[in-house]
């Protein structure tokens, strides 16, 4: 059996004739950029995550560092992220000219750690930028109001996020703005690069609306320095399409993971928890055994596709080598990277390949 880390055919296959009429009415309608397509998009993705306002942009790194020169983020400031992410999450920080501060994660969550979130505050922090990793939401409970108290904008990376949730609440909506990833490969993915804005300031709306063009509120008048940063059409048009089917995928990814769970709990392996009041969105079934490595080739040999997010903490990247910050400096997000591997889960995976994965781990472990 040949089962992959993930097949968007399954998703396409149900939906392929409107995904094809809505691209013949895109280019027969000739509006390409922005426009009404972007507009119902938009609406409908501030509704889905009970924000008041949605800002597409051209993919979720942008929204990032959109959102960072929306909250006029600069050199001198610091923002705080985890080292335990993909390296946008901290490359818009430096690309705004602030300091990445970076806090290690807890270990069952692998999310930013808010016990000591709390000590890493300084003066210069302008933000903190919490990302949601695998589609398991921070404890915004505990972070977002020690934000509000020191008066730091809270940014939510829920690029592996969308349809989280915390005290029923979703992800996108508990800090200042939340940022979304339409990549492909993401819990709503589009057809290419894509990113959107959430957020309830309406002010704010309206400076990320500007950002994205140029710093501009009307055509050919640039009130500030600005981006190129905006949401095609025809992927807001293909997205709206998907965003039809997505609460039923999203039920698909949770009733995929409770099977993994219940076929792999008796293995000396540590698996996907669910904290109280938290709503998981299952972008990844990650579990974690010091034997990653040889699990990982036993799987492969087995037709298997398990993937390794990520191999290589932010802070010990080379890119990064300018921050000082060795082995040692984040001992659980690096703990984590060598034990991490995520087994394939999609909607539309069937019980039989999921029995064929959890009956190969098994027996890894179990000859």
């Amino acid at each position: 059996m040949q089962i992959p880390q993930m097949d968007l055919s399954r998703q396409h296959d149900q939906i392929k004739q409107e995904l094809i009429d809505t691209f013949i009415e895109v280019i027969t309608a000739n509006q390409y950029i922005l426009g009404e397509r972007v507009q119902q998009f938009e609406k409908r993705l501030a509704k889905l995550t009970e924000t008041n306002f949605a800002v597409g942009v051209a993919s979720g790194t942008d929204a990032l560092r959109l959102s960072l020169a929306a909250l006029d983020v600069k050199c001198g400031d610091e923002v705080i992220t985890t080292p335990f992410s993909f390296v946008a999450s901290a490359d818009v920080i430096v690309r705004a000219g602030a300091t990445p501060v970076f806090v290690d994660i807890n270990p069952t969550t692998y999310n930013i750690s808010g016990e000591k979130l709390k000590s890493a505050v300084t003066r210069k922090t302008k933000a903190v930028i919490v990302v949601h990793l695998y589609g398991l939401p921070c404890n915004m409970t505990a972070i977002q109001p020690l934000c509000k108290k020191r008066d730091i904008a809270l940014i939510e990376d829920c690029a592996q996020a969308l349809g989280a949730e915390v005290e029923g609440r979703h992800v996108g909506g508990w800090g200042t703005i939340g940022c979304h990833s339409f990549f492909p490969t993401k819990t709503l993915g589009g057809f290419g690069d894509g990113g959107a804005c959430t957020l309830n300031d309406a002010e704010l709306a309206g400076r990320l609306s500007s950002l994205r063009v140029h710093g501009s509120v009307k055509k050919y008048y640039s009130e500030e320095i600005g981006f190129k940063s905006r949401l095609d059409a025809l992927q807001a048009a293909l997205l709206s399409v998907k965003l039809k089917l997505f609460p039923r995928w999203a039920k698909m990814r949770t009733a995929a993971a409770k099977l993994y769970t219940e076929r792999l709990q008796d293995l000396p392996i540590v698996l996907p928890i669910t904290p109280p009041g938290r709503l998981h969105a299952y972008h990844q079934y990650t579990i974690r055994t010091p034997q990653r490595d040889k699990l990982f080739t036993h799987l492969h040999k087995a037709g298997i596709s398990p993937a390794i997010y990520y191999p290589t903490p932010i802070h010990l990247q080379p890119a990064f080598s300018f921050l000082g910050l060795g082995a040692g400096s984040f001992p659980e997000a690096e703990k984590a990277a060598k034990e991490v591997i995520t087994l394939p889960l999609f909607p539309g995976i069937t019980v039989d390949e999921i029995d064929y994965v959890a009956e190969k781990v098994r027996e890894f472990f179990k000859p």
